[in-house]
C-alpha cells in the first residue's frame, strides 16, 4: 500500500482551521438553472431543521439562511468531525425579470428547492412588424 502526502491539502486544512471563525456563516452548495418560465434553485442543507430555514426577498436580493445544530454527546471521544454546525447563508441578486410575489420554496430530503418564476414582461413574445407590403410576424 502506498500512502501519499499532499502538502497543499494539509495547508488548506490548517488555514481553514485558523482563519475561519466558528460563528461565521457557512456556505451551502447550490444548483441554479432555468426551466422554461422559471428559475429553479436547489440548495443542499442536510441535517437542517426545516423550522430554522428562512427564505426572504429584500429589494432585489434573495437570502437563504438556516441553522444546523449538532447534538452534544458527553463522554464521546471524537476522531474526526467534518460535519459543521452553525448558520448556513447564501444570497443571490435577482434581476428585474422575475416575479417576486410568486417565489415558492419547499424542503425535502435535505434539499431546499426554490422556484423563481419569470415575470410576464420578461417572457419572449411575438411582435407584429408592419410594412407597406403587409404584416409579417417576427420573433423578438
Amino acid at each position: 500500500m502506498t500512502l501519499s502526502f499532499d502538502p497543499l491539502s494539509q495547508l488548506d486544512r490548517f488555514a481553514a482551521s485558523v482563519f475561519e471563525s466558528p460563528r461565521a456563516p457557512r456556505r451551502m452548495p447550490v444548483d441554479l438553472y432555468r426551466d422554461g418560465d422559471k428559475y429553479v434553485l436547489h440548495a443542499d442543507m442536510p441535517g437542517v431543521d426545516p423550522g430554522s430555514i428562512d427564505v426572504d426577498v429584500d429589494g432585489g436580493q434573495l437570502s437563504i439562511r438556516a441553522q444546523r445544530t449538532m447534538g452534544s454527546q458527553e463522554g464521546v471521544r471524537w476522531f474526526t468531525r467534518e460535519r459543521e454546525a452553525g448558520t448556513l447563508l447564501r444570497q443571490f441578486a435577482l434581476g428585474d425579470g422575475v416575479d417576486l410575489d410568486k417565489i415558492s420554496a419547499s424542503y425535502d430530503g435535505g434539499v431546499l428547492s426554490v422556484i423563481i418564476p419569470v415575470s410576464e414582461r420578461a417572457k419572449p413574445r411575438r411582435i407584429t412588424v408592419e410594412s407597406a407590403e403587409g404584416r409579417q410576424k417576427i420573433d423578438a
